[in-house]
């Protein structure tokens, strides 16, 4: 089976344009998640809008493909990537994952773990979840939370807390039931990816804003991989551009 990874990459950004190819330190982002990509998964590549990129992802040796200008989400950009990716290095995508391109520094033990749920040759889709360490990330409608069924499937995924722990206070929530949080790193089968790129917005992803309710909502399962691993920093604007460059300095220390 080949599981590939994907960077989508747009070179448009309205906080911080031309992001992928923003120096930090004396590499352009898109490089630093790459080679951190490359440390999990022996296929990456980047999927992108504008042949500057490109022309930066082969000068530093990686690999790239041109997607259109006008998918709505990364996960129709992939889409349309792995059939790019096909025809222009001859390589059969099995499995894609989907990685986030403005997260430089993330783990790449996060990829080892999404890969690992494709050994049940029932998996669909993936995604990455971890344990909430705190009722402050419960509460935050910034993190979407997570139920599962005894397969570790996906129940529903929401911005409130869920479950609600009746006959206790909230303060004591998190000692009597395991709450969990989504990462944003997804996985999908080829066939899963074809289909769900074909679906319509579903009434509970427009109401949450969350995109992988569209796949339940429609009866594909999600497999939720649980990891050990943080979600790490995300570059979107100038501010965080410094903060990042000042962290790669602590890491020449």
């Amino acid at each position: 089976m080949n599981i590939v990874g994907i960077i989508p990459s747009r070179y448009a950004s309205s906080r911080l344009p031309g992001k992928p190819l923003a120096l930090i330190g004396d590499k352009p982002m898109v490089q630093w998640v790459y080679e951190n990509c490359k440390k999990g998964l022996d296929d990456v590549f980047v999927a992108t809008d504008d042949q500057r990129i490109i022309d930066a992802v082969e000068a530093f040796g990686g690999k790239a493909v041109m997607t259109a200008e006008d998918h709505q989400s990364g996960t129709d950009r992939c889409a349309e990537a792995a059939e790019a990716i096909e025809l222009k290095y001859g390589l059969k995508v099995d499995v894609v994952i989907n990685i986030q391109g403005d997260e430089p520094f993330f783990e790449a033990q996060q990829l080892i773990d999404i890969k690992q749920a494709f050994e049940d040759k029932t998996v669909q889709l993936a995604t990455l979840i971890k344990k909430a360490d705190s009722i402050d990330q419960v509460n935050d409608i910034g993190e979407a939370k997570v139920i599962l069924n005894e397969k570790n499937d996906a129940i529903l995924f929401s911005r409130s807390p869920i479950p609600f722990i009746r006959n206790h206070e909230q303060s004591e929530w998190l000692n009597n039931h395991d709450f969990y949080l989504h990462l944003g790193i997804y996985a999908y089968h080829i066939d899963a990816l074809k289909k769900i790129v074909k679906l319509k917005p579903s009434s509970l992803e427009l109401a949450e804003s969350l995109e992988q309710l569209r796949w339940i909502e429609n009866g594909i399962p999600v497999r939720c991989v649980v990891t050990e691993n943080d979600e790490t920093m995300c570059i979107d604007t100038e501010e965080d551009l410094i903060k990042a460059n000042e962290y790669v300095k602590t890491l020449s220390k």
